[in-house]
């Protein structure tokens, strides 16, 4: 059962967000709002990815530097990304330097680039596996759906790595693709609004 906390303003919250003030922001500001822009679409994968084996909190507090380490996360610029650039970026404290995630960031850019080259961009290709039915009921915790089981199993078919069910389902998560903030959550209906207003790209049509 998902569960609330009061925040510090008084306004009830997801009860994850409460463990550190670097969560209240991401939850308020970021989680389970759509995104189209193709740029942050990437990065939240190559950072779930990351992520893999640790805690978001690691993550987060590391985004700035990895931000930094792969230039924005510029899917162009990742995907011509050498063997230099591994060796560089193992020698990044401020990542995570893990040899085969580094590896499958650079792998999945250039992966990236073929889908956008088929589906028009990755926004396209992202929304295409939003399920309205699988939006969230904000009362069960779950850690894969149908919808992101799909998704893993297609980009894994497309090349891609570190994209296992659970890893794309946080992905949707934080893009919006399901509302997965708690039902007495003050924030699940901002989401629900910004879906509302939300156009899903359709790629090439």
């Amino acid at each position: 059962m998902m569960t609330t906390l009061p925040g510090p303003d008084g306004h009830e919250r997801c009860r994850w967000c409460a463990a550190t003030p670097q969560y209240g922001a991401y939850h308020d500001d970021e989680w389970g709002y759509p995104v189209a822009d193709d740029r942050r679409l990437f990065e939240k994968l190559c950072l779930e990815g990351f992520q893999s084996g640790l805690n978001w909190l690691t993550i987060l507090n590391k985004r700035e530097n990895f931000r930094a380490a792969f230039l924005g996360f510029d899917i162009a610029r990742v995907a011509a990304f050498g063997e230099s650039d591994v060796e560089r970026l193992l020698q990044d404290a401020g990542i995570v330097r893990h040899r085969g995630k580094i590896e499958a960031a650079i792998h999945n850019a250039r992966c990236a680039q073929e889908l956008i080259v088929r589906e028009g961009s990755l926004a396209a290709y992202v929304w295409r596996h939003e399920v309205p039915a699988d939006r969230g009921d904000g009362m069960t915790v779950r850690a894969t759906s149908p919808a992101s089981i799909a998704m893993s199993k297609d980009l894994k078919k497309r090349g891609w790595k570190f994209v296992g069910p659970t890893t794309v389902y946080a992905f949707m998560q934080a893009m919006g693709l399901v509302n997965d903030h708690a039902a007495g959550c003050a924030f699940r209906e901002k989401a629900v609004q910004a879906r509302a207003r939300f156009q899903p790209p359709t790629g090439r049509g």
